[in-house]
């Protein structure tokens, strides 16, 4: 009963001042909108670089030729190329039982046309494994085969970006596009991929290996070499097994080795703990402005206290006690704290529909139950001490107040 007495009160004294209370709960709906929201692009952000980075290809490393003779040591006086031979070596699943699928890779640069069109783009000769290794999936046509690769034929899938550059709305498929002087038949066209940064992930065309190498670049070392892993969590034995396959193969060992890996896992990791720390930051940065809002709470009651000095001289003298007139301005606060941040979550998640920069922010509920915690925390804490100077008047002193 007392409670509900005094949150009666205190709702009548909000009622009896709308335009001050409105005032006071809009610093807490600001603060806890802010809050929300920009942990919402933070979020948004970290999925958007997350699903870029992953679209590349799952469980994805790539090995890459590397000087191992650095800083004027040499530790490798005969450093060696990556081969086909490599690629084929690190496929043999009794010797790495972690190993999905392999796909070595030459890229070079050329000019393509078709008609009238000329697009320069890169062109990667490679095997049918490619595809699924690097996520590759054809919106429309067919996938290149291993008979492809063993007859050489000039066949190729189109990035996005290059089918639209060389033949605008028309179906590239079954037509001809000639790419450093060479012919080649469109047999599919990949699923857009988006950017990663300043890199076009559809800016690209695939061709069998031997296509590539008969017409284009000859038969010297790999670029790189596309490893998949059986799952996400047997990645790094994966890559364990990438190393010691390849130092057999080449007389390394950790030193001197000619070659390096990227494992797009550690990417992902490192890309979204440094995200999180960017996110936290941004809350931080955000709750400053509930703290200001928790400043406007202790003002508007230590206003409403000196108002109403008298009445809480006769509530006093009346019988109600301390623990009364504490518990009805604490209640006061603590309710136009829990409005200001009701009416801040409605505003947040109405900026949740707002694309930046082609971040779609993404509500974190974490951020939405803290909101309200701290939003309470506030009522209470900004309130106790205008309630603590109203419960502690002495009622004669109220009642002679002016």
């Amino acid at each position: 009963m007392i409670l509900w007495e005094s949150f009666r009160s205190g709702w009548q004294a909000i009622i009896a001042n709308r335009l001050r209370s409105s005032l006071t709960m809009l610093g807490i709906m600001i603060g806890v909108a802010a809050v929300i929201t920009l942990v919402a692009f933070g979020q948004g952000a970290s999925n958007s670089i997350s699903t870029s980075i992953q679209s590349l290809g799952t469980n994805l490393l790539t090995v890459f030729p590397s000087d191992p003779n650095r800083d004027g040591d040499i530790v490798n006086p005969a450093p060696r190329d990556l081969t086909v031979a490599d690629a084929i070596a690190l496929s043999d699943s009794a010797r790495a039982p972690d190993i999905a699928g392999v796909a070595p890779v030459k890229t070079t640069s050329v000019n393509c046309t078709h008609g009238e069109r000329s697009y320069r783009t890169s062109i990667n000769g490679t095997w049918p494994s490619y595809y699924t290794i690097n996520n590759s999936v054809l919106a429309q046509g067919t996938y290149f085969q291993n008979a492809d690769v063993l007859d050489a034929r000039r066949v190729v899938s189109l990035g996005s970006t290059v089918a639209e550059e060389l033949f605008g709305d028309q179906d590239p498929i079954g037509q001809q596009v000639v790419c450093g002087g060479v012919p080649y038949t469109v047999t599919g066209v990949l699923e857009t991929k988006g950017s990663s940064g300043p890199f076009n992930n559809d800016d690209v065309i695939l061709a069998p290996l031997t296509a590539v190498e008969n017409s284009l670049v000859g038969y010297g070392p790999l670029n790189t070499i596309s490893v998949q892993g059986v799952s996400p969590e047997r990645i790094n034995a994966a890559q364990a097994q990438v190393f010691t396959i390849l130092d057999e193969r080449h007389g390394t060992d950790e030193a001197s080795r000619d070659y390096d890996i990227f494992n797009q896992a550690n990417l992902l990791d490192t890309i979204n703990q440094a995200l999180g720390i960017f996110t936290a930051l941004l809350g931080a940065v955000a709750a400053i402005s509930l703290l200001v809002g928790g400043i406007g709470i202790t003002n508007i009651m230590l206003v409403s206290v000196t108002e109403r000095t008298r009445e809480i001289g006769i509530r006093k003298a009346i019988g109600a006690s301390r623990r009364f007139i504490l518990l009805q301005f604490l209640l006061e606060a603590t309710v136009l704290s829990l409005i200001g941040a009701a009416a801040g979550l409605l505003l947040a998640f109405g900026a949740s529909f707002i694309e930046i920069a082609d971040i779609r922010p993404s509500i974190v509920p974490a951020s939405v139950v803290a909101a309200f915690v701290i939003s309470v925390a506030i009522g209470l804490f900004f309130g106790s001490f205008p309630a603590n100077r109203a419960a502690s008047l002495r009622p004669i002193e109220a009642l002679r107040h002016e």
